[in-house]
């Protein structure tokens, strides 16, 4: 591979301008297409297996004009009386109808008129009432009923004005139409009345990234100017990066003429393309100043940068897209395209990495380093070598690596220890930023409703097998099954369709959504199914919101375990082709795991339990530990491929481990760390974003790099090479034949005595350990 790669180098570099003029006809000719065949980005929920979704299938068939509930803009508007008044009162009577009449005018309503909350409530009341004396059912359990869905509290203080807005999903609800229900609402409390709002449609699709990446992008070119002490280099991984990120970007709207992709599927493209993407272009711009200390060829140098860390970034892109693509193990379709689209920007970004920068390089010349700001000029060794802090730290953990790696272990296996009381969750208008008005309307609901009144559960009745005569008393049966369950406020029947086959029953629990509880009512309510499906011989299935997302929750837990088998079970045999090792990649992987386990730990005590009171305290978000896993696992074998190979490298051409350990450190200590420090500020700029769950994402990432790299990379792998010496290179002889030789130290590449390069075979017979190190 590396021959291969280095004639790549060298062919990109010589034909710089064919290169560059065919990544831009490639990048208008995808743009063109874009602009021909692209389609608007789909937002559906739809998760085929999960109970919910088999309800929410047979509840589509019992009752077709029924709508959806993950395309559902639902707005509630939440109106409060001052303390200690009604919303009866004459003053906010007044107020209440001209906000009605308001929001009646704002853009994309449905044609259904609306109710202030007390016209509202009488008129519900009475129609609960009335059609119970009608049936002659208990008028006592209509009032309660009616009670239970009233849109005013009991003490006449807050109101809720409900509707859907006239879209087919919630991306169809235009910005100018948010804004025109932040306006409508600010005037109205202007009157005095307390006006929030929450629901699907009340906040549209929100935008993350924008100024966060470019807080991450200044402090990634600060670290890059400092590592290599020019402007002109320090900007070349910030274009190419760019590049890849563009080129994704640009392909998955493509996408999107031949299937569904979310909204949101952009955003993990664009994280994890701009890390890759700047730490590929890094590792080998960083080679090709490292060769320029032996040679004045510009050409040469580049060729063989391409050749030997371009042939690391080849198997460390590998090791991200097995991370992205091992998403679709979980069979969540919105997971599978984001891991998809995010593995084709990672490939972009490795092409870009081998094609692209070597042409810039042949494009710019002498001019690579130009506007240097301070000259490269290391110190060197007793031997001549250099000598840095790399070599400095490596050699301090030399001294006593058993106990680095003791302290290693009990640091993080301590830190892991809230891992334990870990609560996943999807998130909800509750658990929202106290700032915002989605959860000041949530709070508003769940003091004067109580909070179950935002969870409920949807029991989808199927009669068609039952006796006519022996539906209702059936639906009867299941309510009160419903009811009698722990934790229910309140259940009844919402609806039947037009002959009486089907019956929603409406589950109201005392519980908000993120709450345990409502989690253990939804699996009491299942467990029994069986029982009151055979009492009645009616079919069951229990969906709506809350119900769709504790399902997704479960199965990502249930995925975990799988996912990180494939992941990592592939990975361990690609670091074995890698460096020809099994301990290697045992210690590679288990380090990694440590790390992961570390950083949820850390997660759980300052988000999950509110630890040092920096943010409030509430469940973490389901996918956030997958993706953890997925983003962070391809950016640790990265770190893992860059730092180790030069070790191997070294060691291949015939240095002991502990010299070959310290060499490694010599030559790519100072660029791992400046690429960890570069993602480390990428992702940290993510807690800038007033979002609790952004922040828990952003802080996790965060948090997991400055582990993996500093921790694991640097302090527990060199130590545990340290211990194992030349056993760490132990490969049994039968498995050495049956991996493939990818020479990812490029050793069958040299360096002639002017620094020019020559073929392995223009000098037959010469042992590796004879040759100059490349």
């Amino acid at each position: 591979m590396a021959t291969l790669l280095h004639r790549l180098g060298l062919t990109a570099y010589r034909r710089w301008p064919l290169v560059i003029a065919t990544w831009v006809v490639l990048f208008i000719a995808l743009g063109a297409s874009v602009a021909a065949f692209s389609k608007p980005m789909s937002d559906s929920f739809s998760i085929p297996g999960i109970p919910s979704e088999k309800a929410a299938d047979m509840q589509a068939e019992l009752f077709p004009g029924a709508p959806d509930p993950s395309e559902r803009a639902t707005v509630n508007v939440v109106v409060a009386a001052p303390a200690g008044e009604e919303l009866a009162d004459r003053e906010w009577t007044k107020a209440t109808g001209a906000l009605v009449e308001e929001l009646s005018g704002l853009p994309q309503m449905p044609d259904t008129p609306l109710a202030d909350p007390v016209t509202a409530a009488e008129q519900q009341r009475q129609q609960i009432v009335e059609a119970a004396k009608e049936a002659g059912g208990d008028v006592e359990t209509a009032e309660a009923n009616a009670a239970a869905l009233s849109p005013l509290s009991d003490d006449g203080r807050v109101g809720t004005i409900t509707w859907d807005f006239a879209v087919e999903s919630v991306a169809d609800v235009k910005p100018s139409t948010i804004e025109a229900l932040e306006d409508v609402m600010a005037e109205a409390r202007d009157s005095g009345l307390t006006v929030e709002a929450n629901g699907s449609g009340s906040a549209g699709i929100p935008e993350i990234g924008g100024s966060s990446e470019l807080i991450g992008i200044a402090v990634a070119l600060v670290v890059l100017v400092l590592t290599f002490g020019s402007l002109v280099a320090a900007g070349l991984p910030i274009v190419t990066a760019a590049v890849g990120v563009g080129f994704g970007v640009t392909g998955i709207s493509l996408m999107t003429a031949f299937t569904d992709i979310g909204s949101t599927t952009p955003l993990l493209a664009t994280m994890i393309g701009l890390a890759v993407g700047i730490d590929y272009c890094l590792f080998i711009l960083a080679r090709f100043r490292a060769e320029m200390e032996h040679t004045s060829d510009r050409q040469d140098a580049t060729g063989l940068a391409v050749g030997t860390a371009g042939s690391a970034v080849v198997f460390a892109g590998l090791t991200v897209l097995i991370a992205l693509a091992a998403l679709s193990v979980v069979r969540i379709p919105f997971l599978t395209s984001m891991g998809i689209a995010a593995a084709g920007t990672v490939l972009v970004a490795v092409l870009v990495a081998l094609t692209l920068l070597p042409a810039l390089l042949g494009m710019l010349g002498s001019k690579v380093f130009a506007g240097t700001i301070r000259r490269y000029r290391p110190a060197r060794d007793h031997d001549g070598r250099i000598l840095n802090n790399g070599v400095r730290w490596a050699r301090l953990v030399g001294k006593q690596p058993l106990a680095v790696v003791a302290l290693v272990v009990i640091a993080l296996g301590s830190l892991a220890i809230p891992m334990k009381d870990l609560h996943l969750a999807f998130p909800t208008d509750s658990t929202a930023s106290p700032a915002t008005t989605q959860r000041q309307a949530s709070d508003l609901v769940a003091d004067a409703f109580g909070p179950g009144r935002d969870a409920p559960l949807l029991l989808v009745v199927d009669g068609r097998d039952v006796p006519v005569d022996e539906r209702q008393a059936a639906y009867g049966e299941v309510v009160a099954w419903a009811a009698g369950q722990d934790d229910v406020r309140n259940a009844q029947v919402a609806g039947q369709n037009e002959d009486g086959s089907g019956a929603q029953v409406l589950v109201t629990p005392e519980t908000g959504p993120e709450d345990t509880a409502t989690e253990d009512l939804l699996t009491n309510l299942r467990e029994g199914q069986a029982d009151i499906e055979q009492s009645t011989g009616a079919e069951i299935g229990v969906t709506g919101t809350t119900a769709i997302f504790t399902d997704v929750s479960e199965r990502l837990s249930d995925a975990l375990p799988i996912y990180l088998l494939v992941v990592i079970g592939l990975a361990f045999i690609l670091l074995m082709i890698v460096f020809r090792s099994i301990l290697v990649p045992l210690t590679a992987t288990l380090g990694f795991l440590l790390s992961v386990l570390a950083t949820l730990g850390v997660t759980v005590a300052v988000f999950q339990e509110g630890t040092f009171g920096l943010v409030e305290g509430q469940p973490i978000v389901s996918f956030m530990p997958i993706f953890l896993i997925g983003l962070v696992f391809g950016l640790a074998m990265d770190y893992q491929v860059f730092l180790v190979t030069r070790m191997r490298e070294a060691h291949v051409h015939g240095m002991s481990t502990r010299d070959a350990v310290v060499d490694g450190f010599r030559n790519s200590a100072r660029v791992v760390a400046a690429a960890a420090v570069i993602m480390i500020s990428v992702f940290a700029a993510f807690m800038l974003i007033d979002e609790p769950i952004v922040k828990s994402m952003g802080f996790a990432l965060a948090v997991a790099v400055f582990l993996d790299a500093f921790v694991i990379r640097m302090a527990l792998v060199p130590a545990l090479l340290y211990l194992m010496g030349e056993k760490a290179w132990w490969l049994p002889a039968w498995l050495d034949k049956l991996l493939p030789n990818v020479d990812v130290e490029g050793e069958k590449l040299q360096r002639g005595t002017g620094g020019e390069l020559v073929p392995d075979e223009a000098t037959p017979g010469k042992h590796a350990a004879d040759r100059q190190p490349v």
